[in-house]
Parts: C-alpha cells; structure tokens; sequence
C-alpha cells in the first residue's frame, strides 16, 4: 500500500532550480503513488517539461520518469473544472479563444450597423477580403481570452449591466464613453451562445461555480490526481491559485518556486500598496529599515530593475501561502526552503558573485570590491552585425570546449530575442563543417515557424494563392522543389532541370493563358505569347515534328525528344491541377465546404514519401480539422461563407503553433527565442542580439485594451516588458560557469558605436560599481570588440590582442597557417589560428599551379584583356558578383533586350543577313520568328524593339558589302599554335585566325559586328580587344595578316607587325596573363577603358580626365565611371588614387603599357590606312 499524503497546498522557495528538483526527487521517492497512479506535474513550457524528465530519470535522479503527466496549467485547470462541476462543461471552452475569434468574425458585421458601435464600423470600412474584419476578430477574442483570466470580475459586472472597471484599490469607475462598446460586445457573445451554454460560457463563470461546487464536496472526486507538483513556473493568474488551493482540500499540491532572493524583497519596487499582507514567508533582510524607496541604497538594483513579475508572483503567493499547514511534513533536512550560495567565498567567480549579491539582497558596495583578477565568467563581445555575433560564439565555444573536456554540447544554451533571425546565421556558421571536423558542433535549433522552411508548407502556402497568382514560371517551377509534390505528379529532380530548360527556350514567362492574363492584368487576350499555353504548344509542336517548320503560327522548340519527352505528359497533368484549384478556391465556401476543398487538395498535390514529410502532412490535416472545429464552436454555419484570404491566415497560423511535446533539449548546443527554457540551468548561457530596441522586445497593445490604462495595473498581469526584464534575470541566474552576452556594437557602414540593451547597460553599471582590479578596469577586461570581419588581419598578427582568436583557418593563406602555433590543441589535433607572419599582409592564395595551364586559348586572353581585375576573380580567386546582365529573369516578359541579348540577337541577325540575298525578307522572316519563339515584347513594343535591333545589322551588313564588292572568296581559318617560354615555365597558345581573304598585298581578316567602332570621332578601342590577340599571334606566327573590322558605324583596320615585334607584343601580354594568375599578392591595378583613355590622352593636363573615366562625374549621375560599372574593380581598387598607387610588381602605368600600347599603335581607321 502506497503512503497516505498529506493534503494541502505547500510552497517550496529555492534559488537553484536543480536543487528544487532535487527536493522533488526525495519526495516522489519517499513518497510513490500506487503502481498504475500518475503525478501531475505542471509545467510553464516543453523545455522545462523535458528538462525535469531528463533530471529526474538520471542516476542522480530516479533513475527512470514514468508515470508522470507533464501537462500546462490552463489544461490542467479546464480537466478539474469539469471533474468537479461535471459533464454539463464542453470538453472544449466554448469562449476559449479559437472559438471565440469565430463567433466575433460572425457577428461583427451585424452589430458594426447597431448603435454603440461606432468605432468597430469604422474599422471595419473599406474591407473587401473581410481580412480587417477576421484580424479585429482574433485580437478582440485574445484580449476576452485575458480578461476572463485576469478581469473576471469585470466581465462579471458587464453581464450584468454594469459598465465599470473595478481596480484593486476598490474603485469601480464608469467605463469610457468610447470604450462601453466593449461591454456591450460581451453581452452580444453571450446572448449568442445557445441557452444551455450560456450560464456556463465564460472561464469566469465556470471559475465561480467551481467554487462553490467543490466546498460541497466531502471527498475527493475519483479523477483528480492525488499528487500534483507545480514546478518551475515563474508567474501564475490568480484563478489558478484559487483552484490549486481548493484543490489542497483532497490533493496534496506542491508548488516548487525559482525565487532569485533568500530575503523579503518586494519593497524594493513600486505598487507595495498593491501587496499588502497579512503574514509574510520570508524574513526581512537583518539592517534594513522598515520602509524602502526604490531610489534608496538598499537592497540589489538588478531585482528593482528586472524582478518585478517575480514579485508579484511571490507576494501574490503568500496570500494563498500558509507554512504552519506543511512545516510538520517530513521535508529534507527539515527545512521547507532550499536557498543555496554560489560557490565558496574564496573561490567566487565574478559570475558566482553577482549571483551570491543578488541572492543575499546586497546593496551596492561603496568603495567598489577588489577581485584579484578578471575570469572569463561573465563577459560581453561587441560585433558588427549577427553575422559577426555567430562567427564569434563559435570560436568561443570551442575554445572553451579546449579548456574543459568535461564540457558537451548539451550544457550550452545560445538565446536571442527572435530566432528568426539568427537561424540563418546559425545554420550558416555552425552548420558548415562535417561532422568529421574537429570544429564541428553538433547544434539544433528551437521555436522557429515551419512556414518559409519547409518546402512542403512553402508549397501549401503557394497554392492557397493560385486565385492571385500570376503563374510566372519561376513561382510555378519552385513549387516543384517540394519533394513530396513532385512525387505526386511523377517528377524527379533530374525532370524539373530538365522542365527548366524547355521552359525558358519555349518562352514562357507568366499567365495560364491570354485570357488569364487579360484577367489578371488587362492584357489583350488577342496576344498569347509567353503564356503556358503559348509555351506547351511549342513544346508538343517540337515533339512531334522536331526541327520542323512553323505551324499555324507556332514556332516549334527544337530541344525535346527522347526519353526526357516522358516529362510532357506530367507537366500537362500539373498544370491542368493548378489551373482546377485556381478556379475552385476563387469561391467563397462554408467551414464544411472549404475542409472538404483544401482536403482534397492535399491529397491532389501531396505524396509523403519520408517520416518528416508524412508528419508534416499529418499535422497540416489535423491543423485543418481543429480550425473547422473551431468555427463550428463559433456558431459558423453552412450559410456563413469565408473567403479564402480569411482561411488561408487562420489555417496556416494554427500550423505553426507550438505544441507542448516539442523537442527542445536534444543533446546538442541548443539555440532558442529569450522564452521556451527561461530558468533551466545550464553550464553556459549565451544571449545574442541583446541590441537596444531588439530587447526587451517592442510590444504595443491595442488602444482598447483596458488592461494596459493607466491605474489598472494589478499584481499578476502579463507584460511583455516585464517578462523580458525577468527573463533577463533568470537567464543571469541559470548560468553556472559562464554567462556570455554579445550584441552588435558597432554599426557595419560606417563604425559608429551602438549601445546595447538598456538591460545589458543596467548589468555593466552594476558590476563597474561593486567590483574592480587593482591593475586595470574590470569593465574592459571582460569586453572584447571584434574586428569587422572573420578574416581581419586583426585575428593573426604577432602584437594582436591575445583574446581575438580564430579556427576558421580557411580565410587565410597557406603561409599564416604554416606559421600556426598550435597552442591548446582540438581535441583530435586541430589548433587555433594564434601567430602571424612578421608583416599583416596576407597573400592572395593561387587558384591553380601554373603546370596545370600549359595551355592558354586566345579567347581566354581576349577576356584577360578586356577586364584584368574580373579575370583573377572570377578564375584565380573563384568568386563571383551578380550583374544585372548575369540574372536570367524568367517571370516577366521581355519589355527591351538588355545590352547581352542586344549583342546576341544582333549578331545573330547580322550572320542571317550575310548568308541572305534578300535582306528585308530575311528580316521579315527573323522578326516573324523571334515573336512565335516569344523573344519579342508584346504587341507595338515588339516592332520597335526589332527595328531598333534591326537597324545596327542592317547598316554592317551594307558596309561589309561595300567593302568585299570586289574581294576575291574567303579562304578556310587558319589554325593558330605557338609555343612560348616564360620565366615560369612554357606556355602554349591555340586559336585560329578565321576564314581570310586572300588579296594581292597579304591576306586580310575581316570581321563584321553590330556594335560601333567609333566614339566622339574616335577609335574605341575597347571594341577591338576581342580581335587583338589572333591579330597579333597570326602575325607573331609569321602570318602577315591584317585585320578589318566592321561595324555599323565604319570600319577600323589592324595593321600588319613585323613578326619580331608581335612576338615581344604577345610575350609581354602572357607574362602579363600569368603574372596577375600565379605571382601577385593582388588583382593587377589595371582598368581596360581608363588605361586606353591614359594611354590616348593628349597631355599631362588630361589627368582630370582620366581621373572621370575612372571615377565618373560626380555632377552627372548618369557616368558612374568604369569602376561604378565594374564591382571587381570597386572590391579592390574603389578610388583612382588606389589604381594608380605604386606597387611592387609594377604600377598602372607599368601594366597599361604593356597590355594595351600595342593595340593603339596598330590600329588605324580604315580610310586613313588606304
């Protein structure tokens, strides 16, 4: 037979939350229920939840937690409410929130036409989706929900007509004139409760009948628990106190209380009239006067600051609280009350005493106290951005893993104000070394939304938003990176690359169809280019004829066939889905209609194939089932119809929240939103982002919540304020070894200092004024700022400061690591970045060894020439800057052709008008073409487009015609080889010459291009860098070639080179070539344009004009300069002084002599060279 327990309501007061539970251990051991019984342990959140279980079931411990029901109060409380009074109660509130948000979205728009609504009618005007209405809804039914929680009296006065706010000083003032819709509101809600639920609807009126039910009662009804343990909750309403003390009447209830000070500290915050008591549990601190003030020297500053929710609890406590009841029970040690110092007085880290001050109620000392040196207990790090903040914690850690191999991962909490935030970071940081690496740290992230992670609710979330949606082919195609919904339609994602592809070749950028399009943005339905409709009869067309011609006006996509034309059929089969739910869900349904519509379209769209996939879709189901049950507690019937813009929000909100069976303490370094854990001990805690205005966290309250007016304060309300201040407190106090605090303390553009957190600048206060070192300031000993970046010079240099470290080796060259002093190795022998090379330089490591670039392509000189700097990124430092020209836009029609598809498409006309004898009809048939391939704008923009790219090839076509009129045919190119030897080593250089004629003076290379040769009447010989390198290997070779060019402003001519002297030419551009890839410690100092404008300029006074072919004019927006189109250049030389700035392995002008002097010394504008 299991012991009886003593019945009642205990409190048990600890400063350490492991020694509550130790308590707790030795009660439930001393004290087991019978076999097949279950405590009641409730809980403020899982993390605590499962940090109890995991306690308890230590060897320390129980050594096994079973038979415990961890459940939160408000459930809890509902259970016992209708235990008691009886089955007459819904299992479900029916004025809980959910429900309530419901009833109120029904009734709004009726009561918004009554008087006395005037400000809801106001709100509510101009609301087409009802979304204003569905949001005015769910934060009315949320401050109801509080009301019946924390002012039951007052909507106890309201039912009943009588519009006062009742405070705690026992006025009862008339409610506002603009605010007495709100107790009219609530007696609409009750009134449309059905009438066998209304006496009981409200929390509030099934509080009061609890109350008197349960004094009826003379033994304890079967299904209450006869244990429950109330552990860990740091604030509680004064309704729950109310049935947990009824309750001690049958149960024996035990309340394990986190209480940051041994002593009676309420009187060191504002509203003591508030908390007036009888009796008080803990005694008065020995010296202290029997008043205090806040602005008095007594007691911490920190429990003033940040404990007033703590307080309000306790004191709150005390009035329910009666220690004579359980001083006789047989309590550890006989004491109630577990308070425990922190440390040894003599072995106290900083930490340990701030700790230790605040637990004795210690006013500041005066003078400060002396520590005999600093520890890395307590320190703050000051970043540049939460980038920064991550990369830093990192290092951190380890090397804390590197000083204490007692150390794992499970005993590290990383804590910021919105996880949000920080996850991509974190991922990013810790996320990025294998599992292999000794810098790996093994890491799991807690408290963030699934909606915008996960591909499959990503995908949900689209296709609630086909009515709207514009079908462009990149929104459609990312749908497809859900697994599950490719399963669906038979896709891979080998097929959707594939897909891709045909895509973008068949033209298709967005619409369903013309006539979708004309709906959705007014465009002509007589035009079907770059629709999907437009696009799969390409697409079938090209299947079934291939390279065929046009038919009935459609231009067939080339590129199918094969196995991969399997494909077709799926893609039909998908888009025809889409196009039946973009209809289906453009209606307004019933509850009952729209769950059996969006059920079926999870089963259309989705096929789980692995466990996460099949619990994610498992949860969205249940999350739709608990909505439709909700509304249909609201009252919606089936003659209430929503639109899809109020289901969709409400739907995808209930999914994204959290359950109390989440998993938050997995073994690893746990990181998690300032909420779910609060007072759980851990080794180390680390708070990021603790920025001013990011914490405590912004909340404003409705301007109808009268909660939050002035002198309606009560001890127990919620604030989000007050919960972050002790949040804060309890986050400093549940760290055992370290606490370390970082925020972004310097601004990334321009450096400026940013304060932290008003907390953190409360805690620094505090610790400059109770300790100090006699050899330094305390202060900046524990404070360190970090460099600007990861890879700064900062982190490696002999003289640097000893507490800036690395072991991101990778963001240095191969000579700072040779030079690595592994001091205090990795566990499996990695050592930390901790010396430097004599000087702070670090080298540009090469991309490649020369040995393996024997041989160099023409072409590859050609672009080395034409922008030196992005050449050595782009293929000696492997990185790369999106340009406008680099993004492949796939959503949108073309309006104009950007200067790449001009260059291309222009060429591409050109060749046709060249290999044509009817030049208008050949450009009749292209432009026909480009509009079937939907390469053309739409409508009248697609003739002007076409002239406008027409009229460049029109005019080099005529012009290489009247030169050629008389020239005899071409001959076949000319392979180019030659074989140079360098200082390095040899080097091949292969190419041809393309097809020469072959005149009486020499042969002739003559190369046609769209673009103009000319500008301001003057060669622009940027246009001449692709010919320039053939041009001068032929002649090097032996040829004697001359090159024209043709563009459709003239003609330029490349003269002749003695072989000698192209020989010296090309040797001089391939050292160049190989210099800048093998030897040099940076990008040659070299910009295309500015050297030939130096190179061409008529005096030393030009320089000023140099300096805005570089630069641009700063007068004139629109010249940006080279290096304001060029980001390679603004990476590493971003001012013309820096271009031209002496360097070792030659200068600007050094390097402009050499790569382009040659180039305009032999190129001649074609009438001038006849």
């Amino acid at each position: 037979m299991p012991p009886e327990l003593n019945c009642g309501l205990a409190v048990i007061h600890g400063n350490r939350l492991e020694t509550l539970a130790d308590v707790l251990h030795y009660w439930l051991r001393q004290y087991p229920l019978a076999p097949l019984e279950n405590d009641v342990v409730l809980v403020q959140s899982s993390g605590m939840g499962q940090w109890l279980k995991h306690t308890l079931a230590a060897p320390s411990g129980l050594g096994v937690a079973a038979a415990l029901s961890v459940q939160l109060p408000s459930l809890f409380v509902w259970q016992v409410y209708r235990t008691v009074i009886g089955e007459s109660i819904a299992a479900q509130q029916p004025l809980a929130k959910r429900p309530l948000s419901w009833r109120l979205y029904r009734l709004l728009p009726t009561l918004a036409s009554q008087p006395g609504f005037d400000s809801l009618k106001h709100f509510l005007r101009d609301d087409e989706q009802d979304s204003k209405r569905h949001q005015l809804a769910e934060q009315l039914a949320d401050l109801y929900d509080q009301y019946q929680v924390y002012r039951a009296d007052w909507l106890a006065d309201w039912c009943k007509g009588d519009d006062t706010l009742a405070d705690d000083r026992g006025n009862r003032p008339a409610l506002p004139d603009d605010q007495r819709w709100q107790a009219a509101l609530w007696r609409c809600v009750l009134a449309d409760l059905p009438d066998a639920d209304r006496d009981l609807a409200s929390r509030a009126s099934v509080h009061e009948r609890f109350l008197q039910d349960i004094d009826r009662l003379d033994t304890r009804p079967a299904a209450l628990p006869r244990r429950i343990v109330v552990f860990g909750l740091s604030s509680l309403p004064r309704q729950t106190l109310d049935v947990l003390v009824k309750l001690g009447r049958f149960c024996q209830v035990v309340l394990f209380v986190h209480n940051p000070c041994q002593h009676y500290w309420a009187d060191v915050i504002d509203d003591k009239d508030l908390l007036k008591t009888e009796s008080r549990r803990h005694a008065r601190k020995p010296g202290l006067p029997p008043r205090l003030h806040p602005a008095d020297p007594h007691g911490h500053p920190l429990l003033a600051a940040w404990g007033k929710q703590g307080r309000d609890y306790i004191r709150l406590l005390e009035q329910f609280d009666d220690s004579r009841h359980y001083a006789d029970w047989p309590w550890p040690n006989d004491k109630i009350d577990v308070f425990a110092d922190y440390g040894s007085p003599e072995r106290r880290s900083l930490l340990q005493h701030l700790q230790q001050a605040i637990l004795d109620l210690d006013p500041l000392p005066d003078p400060p106290q002396t520590l005999p040196a600093a520890d890395e207990s307590l320190v703050f790090h000051i970043a540049h951005g939460p980038q920064r903040e991550v990369e830093i914690l990192h290092d951190q850690l380890l090397a804390r893993f590197n000083a204490d191999p007692s150390l794992s991962p499970r005993d590290i909490i990383v804590m910021v104000p919105d996880i949000h935030g920080y996850a991509p970071h974190i991922r990013a940081v810790f996320g990025q070394y294998a599992a292999n690496d000794p810098r790996h740290l093994a890491f799991s992230l807690a408290d963030q939304q699934q909606r915008g992670h996960d591909p499959l609710l990503i995908a949900l979330e689209y296709l609630l938003k086909l009515p709207d949606a514009r079908f462009s082919v990149g929104e459609c195609l990312d749908l497809l990176d859900a697994p599950a919904l490719r399963k669906r339609f038979g896709l891979d994602a080998a097929a959707v690359g594939i897909l891709r592809l045909w895509l973008q070749g068949a033209g298709v950028r967005w619409g369903l169809s013309p006539e979708h399009r004309q709906d959705t943005a007014g465009v002509p339905a007589s035009i079907d280019a770059n629709t999907w409709q437009f696009g799969l009869k390409r697409l079938l067309l090209g299947f079934a004829v291939g390279d065929g011609d046009t038919f009935q006006g459609i231009a067939p996509f080339q590129d199918i066939g094969g196995l991969d034309a399997r494909w077709l059929g799926h893609l039909w089969q998908w888009l025809e889905t889409l196009n039946h739910y973009r209809q289906a869900l453009d209606a307004c349904h019933c509850v009952s209609g729209w769950q059996r519509l969006l059920a079926q379209l999870l089963s259309d769209f989705f096929d789980p194939e692995t466990d996460r996939e099949c619990a994610m879709l498992d949860a969205v189901s249940r999350s739709l089932k608990t909505w439709a049950q909700a509304c249909v507690q609201g009252g919606m019937g089936d003659d209430d119809s929503l639109p899809l813009a109020v289901v969709r929000d409400a739907w995808l909100a209930m999914i994204d929240e959290s359950a109390l069976h989440q998993r938050f303490l997995t073994g690893k370094v746990n990181f998690c939103t300032l909420m779910p854990m609060r007072a759980i001990p851990f080794r180390i805690v680390c708070l990021l982002g603790m920025n001013d205005g990011d914490y405590p966290r912004s909340h404003f309250p409705p301007g109808f919540d009268l909660m939050a007016r002035r002198g309606q304060y009560r001890p127990g309300d919620r604030s989000r304020r007050d919960d972050d201040h002790y949040l804060f407190l309890e986050a400093v106090l549940s760290a055992r070894d370290n606490l370390y605090i970082s925020w972004v303390g310097r601004s990334i553009r321009d450096n400026t200092v940013k304060p932290p957190s008003v907390l953190v600048g409360q805690l620094r206060d505090v610790i400059a004024q109770s300790w100090r070192l006699d050899d330094g300031d305390l202060l900046a000993q524990i404070s360190v700022e970090h460099p600007l970046q990861a890879f700064s010079t900062g982190y490696v240099q002999q003289d640097r400061d000893p507490r800036l470290f690395t072991y991101a080796r990778e963001w240095f060259g191969a000579d700072i690591t040779a030079a690595v002093a592994t001091t205090n190795p990795l566990p499996r022998g990695e050592g930390r970045v901790r010396v430097a090379r004599s000087d702070s330089t670090i080298s540009l490591p090469p991309a490649l060894a020369l040995s393996a670039l024997t041989t160099l392509h023409l072409t590859t000189l050609g672009q080395f020439l034409r922008a030196p700097v992005r050449h050595v990124c782009l293929h000696r430092l492997k990185f790369r800057f999106d340009s406008d020209d680099d993004k492949q836009t796939l959503d949108d029609e073309p309006f104009a052709f950007d200067r790449l598809q001009s260059h291309i498409l222009g060429n591409d006309l050109l060749q046709n008008l060249l290999a044509s004898n009817d030049g208008e009809q050949t450009l009749r048939q292209r432009q026909q073409t480009l509009a079937r391939q939907g390469q053309l704008p739409l409508g009248a923009f697609g003739k002007l487009a076409f002239e406008r790219l027409s009229q460049p090839a029109r005019q080099s076509r005529q012009n290489q015609l009247s030169l050629t009129a008389n020239w005899p045919a071409v001959t076949d190119a000319r392979a180019l080889t030659l074989d140079l030897m360098l200082a390095d080593g040899p080097l091949r250089i292969v190419g041809e010459t393309g097809p020469l004629h072959l005149l009486d003076d020499g042969p002739v290379s003559c190369h046609t291009t769209v673009q103009t040769l000319y500008k301001k009447d003057a060669i622009d010989y940027v246009r001449l860098l692709n010919y320039w390198p053939v041009h001068l290997s032929a002649n090097a070779s032996g040829l004697a070639l001359r090159s024209l060019i043709v563009g459709s402003d003239g003609l330029v001519v490349l003269e002749r080179i003695a072989q000698t002297e192209a020989m010296a030419a090309l040797l001089d551009l391939a050292t160049a070539w190989q210099t800048a890839m093998t030897q040099m410690t940076q990008p040659i100092p070299v910009a295309c344009r500015t050297a030939l404008a130096w190179l061409n300029r008529a005096n030393a006074e030009d320089d000023d004009a140099i300096r805005k072919t570089y630069e641009g004019d700063e007068t004139n927006d629109r010249s940006p300069g080279e290096v304001g189109y060029d980001p390679y250049l603004a990476r590493f030389y971003p001012s013309f002084d820096q271009l031209t700035a002496a360097c070792e392995q030659g200068d600007f002008a050094f390097w402009s002599q050499q790569l382009y002097l040659p180039l305009l010394l032999a190129a001649k504008p074609w009438q001038s060279a006849t």
